[in-house]
């Protein structure tokens, strides 16, 4: 880190970061009336709110001592915010600024005895950080002098006047070459070996270990007309290396990687394959071959361009004329493609959203509709990098290399690198475009292409005009949302807005006189729906922002070869578009196939310049009762739901971490969705390689109608919605299948029969436990047998055929299954079993109760208990149930034990079932069967694990950071246990909430891939044989016998009879209204500590389930004083109390951040020498304090003349105004 020196001498070693919301109170107090002078009357919110990057330096301390802040356009208004260049630009010819290499600084204030090393660094670092800056300008007064730290770094270039003032202001400009010049390229030498040696030894020694100690000056003298080697060099000495070569594997690149966008990286030939024949099913379209025809007619016109054709005009014949685009093999193909990234807009409102026909995002594995792959027989248009090294310091400027290099080969038109998987992706890579792998490709490389055309600098992003209109219609013929874009493009043109009114604005992207991209917007008329329904006020504040400043992105197209321009183009858009907000929505579509890659969207190569905004948790108002204090329709209505994505201006020149590695998590369990959900949503990270390997892909897919989605009951974790609103086929592979194998040595899975090969660098296993096809014991029921003489056989597997009428339920596509076969054989003989005690097959019964299924041809046998608690565990809600059942004919046994099926004959399909009991046994006519009897471990997921080595003790072994005995494994859930060594058998994840399991799964593998987390230390020896135990709620839910709505919600525990639990001495208190026969039945059991332990409800009607699961973990003084109320008899039916306008803020998302900053003021001293309240109470609890008067009074008081209680109330006032969109039922002061 470098090191300061101020002119007394002292020294500080300072670094630089980017400046955070928590800096404001440091950079106000460092303005001085120079600085207000200098840069005018600024709020340092806004100011940093609507800044394109702001920098902040600090000591080792952590304290602040300088900080900077620029935009994309001028201070003092002196020039238009959308059109400034023209102004600057006369000022010096000799300053060629554009949008694309300027920066404005808007302010910047030190510490005085620090100031100019400060302003230096910040300088340094701002130009390394933005590798396309080539001049910041610096705009102040004209009768101000810059000081003496500013005028260490500008020079005044001129004045301009003021459009709002009338006096001049000066114009200063400080140029990168001064802080961070461009490298100087330049063929190797062998005498740059001893310069170069020391850079590679930092990164590797793998080289030389493997070639040598002088292999790099074999390499450098081994150049000729093939090989070249370049060094950079800064002051005579080379600080970075590229070995590049002609030769390239083109057919291994063919076979791994699909290269159709870029035609194979060959010169296109007229006997080159670009579809399948006539007779070979394929999803290609008839007009596919017209286009590839006119691509091969591009290229010639580029090979044989017109003798005054430049050779920059040449690259842009190729590039920039939209030909390069990318080959169309098909529609979803074609769309997969980074110039495809085209957006339907969204449905209108009560509408259904258009299908999009994308299937993949630029980075993941493309769909693949047909075998057949292109055959190019041109020669090879492309020469490769070798090897790549560079100084850390000059990494920033590695695209220097690249001019170099092309010109070495004036006949090539790409360049390439493969780099391994695992390699953090460098500023080089950032240039390329990374190529999609095809599903059966096993090579551990990424591939990676840049166009010559990318050395273009040229690029400008403007307003449309009619004139664009051919140049637009050229560059998306190829795509299926075309037609959309160019209707959206003509009514800009005529009129500026929607035939609705809203207004509209189109984009285009031009380089070299040619259009390359195109952008379509819209003002965003929903923002308090979004508002209230996303986080989006965690990347920015909403206040600072107007109405007018928030868009709608609704299309986006750029040219492949410019697409390292996609984040200047959309940096662009908020500029020119009077914007600082930027929204993406993503709507939900059925999918299927064996391979599904990301889709839908109309914004893949984007998508990832954009961060995902999670969806906020709602509160289910009662309507009626809160009358005209209901929140507005604009927060309230129910839209469709979508995923969104966000941009502004403070994120523009934010980079991501690509994170290469291969992360593929086997089973769409809870566990796994909890997991990928927590990646997907680390906004700073962008993992490109997330595979889902599931036996039916993605959940979500809708296949039952609402009333027919009850067959099991419900863990609240996650539903349609919620899979809509995270949209993870957007960032997720899926491959359909079930896991048969895992080959640990070579890192992969094999999926299904056919073997389908997954590689890996982490596997995380969450397949859970599924219902398994019960074994009959075998036993002859006629030969009076009870379950004493059958029990040998009942833990046996079942290995036979699987009747055709039997169905296991675990899953939704088992439902639909089921279902299916419900309404295609009507059930008139026989009865229809159901076999299990578990609350699924309750749940089972009513819905089958609801589809016509008469009760007294439904029968109930529940198995032998497993364990000692049953699967309701409240008497009062079992004997409604039963109740229900007996009154619907349902017949019940109980202890039965399965013995034959169809006496001991073929089972398909089943016609008898014979049970066995503790007396005596029975026979029932079968027409359909449910087992609920077993949840296990599927058969060949415990086979791949076996056969794989892993550990396996009942269930797969694990330590408390999910690892198994391999260290590229990790696995959670009810699939696993902890190992022997921790002693606690009773404990594993089936005990906890398998949200919060995969939570703090993807939370352990953070630490592998985010520089922000600090690795974890190793727990003391003493306590690294402990478990770790989650605090979520166990949640279980569902409609039972009667129509019963149910829900249980609970602490994670060992299961245990109620009745038992409550005689316990520390049980705490249980509050219980209305009555389970009646279906108004509501229980709540309040802890020893006074905390909310245990919500039960079951009720005739339905209820807000996700309101009650909200109660979980709070005081019940917070409740209202609920327990205090009760006893008074003043609360008669809870589900009326919970309905009541004062109970809706504990309802709210945002709750839990209200108690943690009471929490805080409550801990902190307000004044100097007295403890704080929470300081007094626990001297209170300890009894350090002698009290004349009762302790609660003695608090209280104290309390009630403190600063504490103003600061309290401060902030319960300000959480509802803040939150007034949805609490307007709270009053405060300002409104009474």
């Amino acid at each position: 880190m470098p090191t300061l020196t101020s002119p007394r001498g002292r020294t500080e070693v300072v670094h630089c970061r980017r400046t955070e919301s928590q800096d404001i109170h440091c950079i106000s107090s460092l303005v001085r009336k120079f600085t207000q002078k200098l840069f005018g009357q600024l709020s340092i919110v806004y100011l940093l709110e609507k800044a394109n990057l702001a920098v902040t330096l600090c000591n080792d301390k952590e304290e602040i001592m300088a900080q900077a802040t620029f935009l994309d356009y001028p201070n003092w208004n002196v020039a238009r915010q959308d059109d400034w260049v023209s102004v600057f630009r006369e000022l010096d010819s000799d300053i060629p600024c554009t949008p694309l290499n300027t920066l404005f600084m808007h302010l910047f204030v030190a510490v005085d005895e620090y100031s100019v090393g400060c302003c230096k660094e910040i300088v340094r670092t701002v130009f390394v950080a933005v590798p396309d800056l080539h001049f910041l300008f610096l705009v102040v007064p004209s009768y101000m002098s810059l000081g003496s730290t500013l005028i260490t770094v500008f020079d005044q270039v001129g004045t301009v006047p003021c459009l709002t003032y009338e006096q001049d202001f000066a114009v200063h400009v400080c140029h990168r070459h001064n802080h961070y010049p461009q490298l100087h390229i330049r063929r190797a030498r062998v005498e740059d070996h001893d310069d170069l040696v020391p850079i590679f030894a930092q990164y590797d020694t793998v080289l030389r270990e493997t070639y040598g100690e002088y292999f790099l000056a074999e390499l450098i003298e081994a150049q000729d007309a093939e090989n070249h080697a370049v060094v950079c060099e800064v002051e005579g000495v080379a600080v970075g290396f590229m070995s590049v070569c002609s030769t390239v594997n083109l057919p291994l690149l063919h076979e791994c990687f699909d290269l159709g966008p870029f035609h194979g990286l060959c010169v296109p030939h007229p006997d080159d394959v670009l579809e399948p024949p006539r007779d070979e099913p394929s999803v290609l379209g008839s007009s596919d071959a017209e286009i590839r025809k006119d691509r091969q007619g591009s290229w010639k016109a580029a090979e044989e361009p017109s003798g005054l054709a430049s050779p920059k005009e040449q690259v842009m014949e190729e590039a920039a004329s939209g030909e390069f685009i990318g080959k169309v093999p098909s529609d979803q193909a074609s769309e997969m493609q980074d110039v495809g990234d085209v957006s339907p807009p969204p449905p209108a409102e009560g509408r259904e959203p258009r299908p999009s026909t994308r299937s993949s995002a630029s980075t993941m594995s493309p769909a693949e509709p047909s075998l057949f792959r292109p055959v190019y027989h041109g020669t090879s248009a492309a020469f490769c990098i070798q090897l790549f090294c560079v100084d850390e310091k000059y990494e920033a400027r590695s695209l220097d290399f690249m001019s170099f290099v092309f010109s070495l080969f004036p006949d090539k038109i790409f360049c390439i690198i493969a780099v391994p998987q695992l390699t953090p992706e460098f500023v080089l890579l950032q240039n390329f475009v990374k190529i999609n792998p095809f599903s059966t490709c096993t090579l551990k490389y990424d591939l990676y292409v840049f166009h010559r055309a990318g050395l273009l600098r040229s690029i400008t992003i403007r307003l449309a005009v009619p004139a664009d209109t051919p140049g637009v219609e050229k560059l998306v013929r190829t795509l299926a949302l075309s037609r959309g874009i160019l209707e959206d493009l003509a009514q800009y043109n005529e009129a500026r807005r929607d035939p609705d009114g809203t207004p509209l604005q189109a984009f285009v992207a031009e380089v070299a006189e040619q259009i390359a991209g195109i952008a379509v917007i819209r003002d965003e008329m929903d923002i308090e729906y979004l508002r209230s329904h996303y986080n989006i006020e965690d990347f920015i504040y909403f206040s600072h922002h107007q109405r007018e400043e928030h868009g709608r992105l609704y299309y986006f197209a750029l040219n492949p070869i410019f697409r390292h321009y996609s984040k200047f183009f959309l940096k662009e858009i908020l500029r020119l578009g009077h914007k600082s907000c930027l929204y993406y929505p993503v709507y939900p579509q059925p999918r299927g196939g064996k391979f599904q890659s990301p889709h839908a969207h109309s914004l893949t190569s984007a998508l990832h310049y954009l961060v995902p905004v999670r969806p906020r948790r709602q509160i289910v108002y009662p309507l009626e009762e809160l009358g005209i204090n209901a929140p507005s329709k604009a927060v309230s209505k129910d839209l469709v739901g979508f995923a969104l994505n966000h941009t502004n201006r403070k994120l523009t020149l934010e980079p991501k971490v690509a994170v290469n590695a291969r992360i593929v998590v086997v089973g769409a369990s809870t566990v796994g969705i909890s997991f990928l959900e927590t990646l997907v949503f680390c906004s700073h990270l962008k993992f490109n390689n997330l595979t889902l390997i599931s036996t039916h892909g993605l959940p979500g897919k809708k296949l039952l109608e609402k009333e027919h989605r009850k067959f099991l009951a419900s863990d609240h974790c996650f539903n349609d919605k919620d899979y809509a609103l995270m949209s993870l086929s957007s960032w997720v592979n899926v491959v359909a299948g079930r896991m048969t194998g895992i080959d640990r040595a070579a890192k992969h899975v094999l999926v299904s029969e056919d073997n389908t090969v997954v590689p890996y660098d982490h596997l995380v296993l969450c397949t859970g436990q599924q219902y398994q096809v019960p074994c009959p014991t075998g036993v002859d029921i006629s030969q009076h047998l009870t379950n004493r003489e059958a029990l040998e056989g009942s833990q046996l597997r079942y290995c036979g055929p699987v009747p055709s009428n039997l169905f296991t339920l675990t899953d939704e596509e088992d439902c639909a299954r089921a279902l299916a076969w419900l309404r295609s054989h009507t059930v008139q003989e026989g009865t229809v079993v159901i076999y299990g005690s578990t609350l699924d097959a309750y749940t089972t019964a009513e819905t089958l109760l609801q589809l016509g299924v008469p009760g007294p041809r439904l029968c109930l046998v529940h198995p032998p208990p497993r364990g000692i608690a049953t699967a309701i565990n409240n008497h009062c809600v079992q004997s409604a149930v039963e109740e229900a059942l007996r009154a619907a004919g349902v017949t019940s046994f109980r202890d039965a034990l399965l013995a034959q099926w169809n006496g001991g004959q073929d089972p398909d399909p089943i016609h008898t079932v014979s049970f066995t009991t503790p007396t005596k046994p029975f026979q029932l006519r079968c027409s359909v069967f449910f087992s609920f009897s077993e949840k296990n471990v599927d058969y060949e997921t415990f086979k791949a694990l076996n056969d794989a080595c892993l550990v396996y003790n009942g269930r797969l072994v694990i330590d408390t950071n999910f690892h198994t005995n391999d260290v590229a494994i990790r696995a959670a859930g009810p699939l696993t246990k902890f190992s022997n060594r921790y002693c606690s058998n009773n404990w594993t994840h089936s005990n906890f909430s398998s949200k919060e399991i995969g939570f703090q799964l993807a939370a352990a593998m953070l630490i592998l891939f985010d520089p922000t987390l600090e690795q974890a230390a190793e727990p003391p020896a003493d306590l690294d044989r402990l478990i770790p135990m989650y605090r979520g709620a166990k949640i279980r839910g569902g409609i039972l016998p009667g129509s019963y709505h149910y829900l249980h919600v609970t602490k994670p525990a060992i299961p245990t009879p109620l009745e038992v639990q409550m005689t316990q001495p520390d049980f705490g208190t249980e509050i219980v209204t209305g009555s389970a026969s009646d279906g108004t039945y509501f229980r709540i059991h309040i802890n020893k500590y006074r905390m909310v332990e245990d919500v039960t409800c079951l009720s005739k009607e339905p209820f807000p389930a996700t309101n009650y699961i909200r109660l979980f973990g709070l005081h019940e003084q917070v409740l209202n004083n609920l327990c205090a109320r009760y006893d008074s008899h003043l609360i008669p039916d809870l589900y009326s109390y919970f309905a009541e306008p004062w109970c809706m803020a504990l309802l709210h998302d945002r709750f839990n951040d209200l108690r943690k900053a009471l929490r805080q003021v409550s801990a902190s001293k307000q004044e100097e020498g007295l403890p704080s309240i929470e300081q007094l109470a626990h001297q209170i609890e300890d009894e350090e304090l002698n009290l004349q008067e009762e302790p609660r009074q003695y608090l209280h008081r104290v309390y009630r003349d403190s600063a504490c209680r103003t600061l309290l109330e401060r902030s319960v006032l300000d959480h509802l105004r803040y939150n007034r969109n949805h609490l307007p039922m709270y009053a405060w002061p300002s409104i009474i």
